[in-house]
């Protein structure tokens, strides 16, 4: 929670608890209803159908992410940072899902409002260019400035403080914010989605592997242990302007006031706002070996925090 909690902090269906699912279920309903009693020879809609099961995806995605992260980090190798993991930190970060079901929310309710989103192909080349360049351009340069300005006090201590109370950051901390945050991300993340649906270049490509890229950078950029090898950067020098690393994910959350970029650390660059240690830490990160037990009793785990981190990585056994 916040230090401060401002309005719209609470999700909607937090009083559900562990029920909080039933909300999906009219619209995986209707999706089921629709394939069931379709008339012989009617075109099917693919793009209605998919939504629930790419929301599994997602939570898949992310489980995958969860489990690594723990495993790499019990392991050592390319660790970033030394500190443990609390347990509040587990119980705050438990809510993971929240912006799956949001986002699946929205997705069921825009797909019926919006008539020329029906029967979306599969592949559409000029969406997904157009999809790459407003991420890269406006995305990019709009949730920078809407960061900085989350990390103005009166906001910071209202709604995104919440989400630095993770020093050490795991995969899942990516999402960990007030609902209230969560509207503004979708609202910016969905100008390429809007943008190909009202010129309609979408396609099912476009959106799920629009949706899955900010995933999968999202839960990369949080992991606590460098996992893009150097020669990425060497093959490709102007790649460190496009693409952040980890190493330096984490300086934002140890330093508080650099490294404020959504992917891309260009606008870091241009605004002079990089912290200087960025390249120092990615390099020793990588260069950082684990260490080993020298004996391991097979009844007993050998620290407190491999009794922490070596399983699965469901929060449920965490807590």
């Amino acid at each position: 929670m916040a230090s401060k909690p401002g309005i719209l902090t609470e999700w909607p269906w937090s009083w559900l608890g562990n029920f909080k699912y039933i909300v999906l279920a009219p619209f995986v309903g209707r999706s089921i209803e629709s394939l069931l009693n379709r008339e012989d020879g009617s075109k099917i809609d693919i793009g209605y159908l998919i939504i629930f099961p790419f929301l599994l995806f997602r939570m898949l995605h992310n489980q995958i992410w969860i489990s690594l992260s723990r495993y790499r980090t019990a392991k050592g190798d390319n660790r970033i940072l030394d500190k443990t993991i609390e347990f509040d930190q587990v119980d705050r970060e438990r809510n993971w899902d929240d912006q799956i079901l949001l986002n699946g929310l929205l997705f069921y309710y825009g797909y019926m409002k919006l008539e020329q989103s029906h029967y979306l192909p599969i592949w559409r080349s000029d969406g997904i260019i157009s999809t790459t360049l407003l991420h890269i351009g406006p995305v990019e340069f709009l949730y920078y400035w809407l960061h900085r300005a989350l990390h103005h006090h009166f906001l910071y201590s209202r709604y995104h403080s919440h989400h630095h109370s993770s020093i050490v950051t795991e995969p899942i901390t990516s999402v960990i914010h007030p609902f209230a945050e969560h509207i503004a991300y979708f609202l910016l993340f969905s100008i390429p989605l809007l943008t190909t649906v009202v010129t309609k270049t979408a396609s099912i490509v476009s959106f799920g592997g629009y949706i899955t890229y900010i995933d999968f950078m999202n839960n990369m950029g949080h992991c606590n242990f460098e996992i893009i090898p150097k020669w990425m950067f060497s093959t490709f020098p102007p790649l460190k302007y496009l693409m952040y690393t980890p190493s330096y994910h984490s300086l934002h959350h140890t330093q508080f006031r650099t490294n404020y970029s959504l992917f891309m650390p260009l606008y870091d660059y241009i605004y002079g706002i990089l912290d200087k240690s960025s390249d120092t830490l990615y390099e020793k990160s990588l260069e950082r070996q684990g260490k080993s037990p020298d004996v391991v009793h097979l009844t007993h785990l050998t620290t407190p925090e491999s009794i922490y981190h070596l399983r699965l990585g469901f929060a449920s056994f965490a807590s």
